[in-house]
């Protein structure tokens, strides 16, 4: 078979496009042929921002004899973890079951049926440190393939049923069910607060963040600290509010954030945020995004606005496509002069003294040098490592342009073109809030057009089908879209809802809420009173491999990188049952967040998501609805409800065609301005100038 990489949506995929290796993606051609053959697929993961993954193509995939003996002895499948996290999700696990690591490049090899014998990560082109070279690996699993078959057809009924009850055993650990498992409520800590204990025990006290290195940044529980910093009681509120401050600052000093072009790394190598591993993910920087626009607006004299702006500014400049859709990442790699690819990991960000003092000059530069600890010796990212005092600041803010400048003549990193749904979704989320909270209009019309361009080229209409990926306008290799994609496209649309009163964003994020409930859940087995209404999958169809490989696909109710799908499809119909005074709304809600209290109590970063959205779903909702006057009037009174639109308080036009449900009911009055203010669904007398509102909005805690 040739080469079929061609034209698909990943760019890590079309990478190896011209690879004297006849790459298949992963689908059902790939295997039969693999059975026809009756040879094993060769399994290769990876993404297009990943260090070794590149090195491991340059030395081996771009090898002609490798390549033809590749070939020969295998099905060779190249699979973009971006793009297929149910893929490598599932041979992750085969992987860590059969070496007790994982990592990227992933290889793995597996039976024409898709069941895992043999896995390792990087392989080198010759033997090194005891591990064997990759031709070594090659040979000795082709030979095994053909004199001790049976051996390897068991050991992949092995590794199939090790990864099924590996997944069994989370469900069944995280359900309580197992003895011990359940953690006594005695205190009655609801889970939330039980959490932030935790988190505060596991606070790196000397540098923020936690946990050591290397350290990421803790994206996903941000939310549920943000939520108790504004909902929980007053001691809670403050202890969580301390913590969200101190990790943001503590982020915002550090070489994770790139002080020159705005944005954040991947993680940091060392614990003090001082080395970061050098790649730019689209939905890092969309998670941080919110986080410090949001907290920008509950402390105003912190500094988190210039972050989240400077944040806007690179994802904006640096990873937007024609047609306002987003790129997923770019590389850690550096191009060399010479056009190779896979030199100069972070060269494109680090300094060195002589060269801050030969752009800035000798005093300046070496006072930004001080400034941003750059010593003597190699290049080093800037790292001020901590947060930077007027005087300080002023410094930088005079130096910035002038290294923005002298690094754009830099060669820069590859960027991954790949349109991935779900990460845009975020992406419209973070940017239409921070539109409002930062007050800039430009922010929200790339949410708009970003949503625009995910419902023109993602969703398809007549199938009711949302694709993963698209490339150049296009979405036509992509997969159906993960649980995840729906909830988070939804969740974008709803944000820009909120934003602007668009109906039409309100419509489609139901629209996708909708079909997401149809195709990702089924009705749970009777399990007994405890058990959950309906049981939800990340997939919308298991591949066959993925099934024979110990794969359910089962949804996984952890966040990881990102937050669960099913913690965000959760947090999509909180908001709707607060827009629409739908009850029916809620009922999924507490099998898609599934039991949090041992999360809470014994590992609140895997469950943030999940905890913050129980949070909002005990919290009574606020709603402003507007009707008759004039678009001035209504204009003006979005104005004054001002950031709570986006934090606490749903504006709704009543008088818009297909208004939410809040709306019914809430009239003008022989057309005359009339604003009704609501709280847990009851509302306080109509008032009909702004500044009744705003004396209304002032008291609105105490509605009843």
């Amino acid at each position: 078979m040739p080469n079929r990489l061609t034209g698909q949506s990943s760019a890590y995929l079309r990478q190896h496009a011209d690879n004297p290796v006849a790459w298949q993606p992963f689908d059902d051609a790939a295997f039969a042929e693999a059975a026809r053959r009756d040879v094993p697929v060769f399994l290769s993961v990876g993404y297009a921002a990943c260090h070794w993954c590149h090195v491991m193509a340059h030395e081996s995939f771009e090898d002609p004899v490798l390549g033809a003996y590749l070939d020969e002895h295998f099905v060779p499948v190249k699979v973009d973890r971006e793009e297929r996290p149910d893929v490598d999700a599932t041979y992750m696990a085969a992987t860590q079951l059969i070496t007790r690591q994982g990592g990227w490049p992933m290889s793995v090899f597996l039976t024409p049926d898709g069941r895992a014998f043999h896995a390792g990560t990087y392989f080198p082109p010759r033997p090194a440190h005891g591990t064997p070279s990759f031709r070594q690996v090659l040979e000795a699993v082709a030979g095994a393939w053909s004199t001790r078959r049976d051996e390897l057809e068991q050991a992949a009924d092995t590794v199939a049923r090790a990864v099924a009850g590996q997944a069994e055993d989370l469900r069944t650990a995280l359900s309580g069910a197992v003895p011990g498992a359940a953690e006594s409520e005695e205190d009655g800590t609801d889970p939330a607060a039980a959490a932030l204990e935790v988190l505060l025990r596991d606070e790196d006290p000397v540098h923020g963040g936690f946990g050591g290195a290397p350290k990421f940044p803790p994206s996903t529980v941000l939310p549920l600290l943000e939520r108790l910093a504004t909902g929980g009681a007053p001691g809670v509120a403050g202890r969580a509010g301390g913590l969200l401050g101190r990790t943001l600052g503590a982020m915002r000093g550090s070489a994770l954030f790139d002080h020159v072009g705005g944005g954040f790394h991947r993680y940091s190598v060392t614990r003090e945020w001082s080395l970061p591993h050098y790649e730019k993910m689209l939905y890092d920087n969309a998670q941080l995004l919110r986080a410090y626009a949001r907290a920008a607006a509950l402390d105003p004299g912190a500094g988190h606005g210039r972050t989240a702006a400077d944040t806007a500014g690179f994802v904006l400049r640096e990873l937007r496509l024609p047609g306002g859709a987003f790129a997923s990442s770019l590389d850690a790699d550096t191009p060399s002069p010479d056009g190779d690819v896979h030199s100069g990991e972070g060269a494109y960000y680090v300094w060195s003294r002589s060269g801050l003092r030969e752009v800035l000059g000798a005093d300046r530069g070496t006072a930004v040098a001080d400034l941003m600890g750059v010593a003597a010796g190699p290049p080093r990212p800037l790292h001020p490592g901590r947060v930077l005092d007027d005087d300080q600041q002023a410094l930088w803010d005079a130096a910035r342009p002038e290294l923005a400048a002298a690094r754009a003549r830099r060669p820069a990193p590859a960027r991954d073109d790949k349109a991935v749904a779900g990460w845009n979704g975020m992406t419209v989320t973070a940017l239409a809030e921070a539109g409002v909270l930062l007050e800039d209009p430009a922010l929200l019309l790339a949410a708009e057009q970003a949503a625009g361009q995910l419902w023109e080229v993602h969703w398809d209409g007549s199938r009711r089908r949302l694709a993963r990926t698209s490339h150049a306008g296009s979405a036509g290799h992509s997969i159906e879209g993960l649980l995840e994609d729906y909830a988070m496209v939804a969740e974008g649309f709803l944000a820009l809802y909120r934003a602007t009163g668009a109906t039409p964003w309100y419509e489609r994020a139901r629209e996708l809420a909708d079909v997401a409930a149809e195709r990702f859940s089924h009705p749970a087995p009777d399990g007994g009173p405890d058990a959950p209404e309906r049981v939800w999958s990340d997939l919308a169809n298991v591949p066959a491999p993925l099934l024979a490989a110990g794969g359910s696909g089962r949804a996984d109710p952890l966040d990881d990188v990102t937050p669960a799908g099913t913690a965000v499809l959760a947090a999509v119909l909180v908001e709707l049952w607060a827009l629409e005074e739908d009850e029916s709304r809620a009922r999924p809600v507490p099998s898609l967040l599934g039991p949090l209290e041992l999360l809470a109590r014994r590992s609140p970063r895997s469950a943030g998501r999940a905890l913050a959205v129980q949070a909002e779903l005990g919290a009574a909702p606020v709603h402003v609805v507007l009707a008759g006057g004039t678009a001035e009037d209504k204009l003006a009174a979005r104005r004054a409800v001002g950031p709570a639109a986006v934090l606490t308080t749903r504006v709704v036009d009543a008088d818009a065609p297909g208004a939410p449900g809040s709306a019914r009911g809430r009239t003008a009055p022989g057309g005359r301005f009339t604003v009704h203010v609501c709280r847990d669904f009851a509302c306080r007398a109509p008032v009909h100038s702004v500044a009744e509102l705003q004396e209304q909005l002032g008291g609105a805690p105490g509605l009843s």
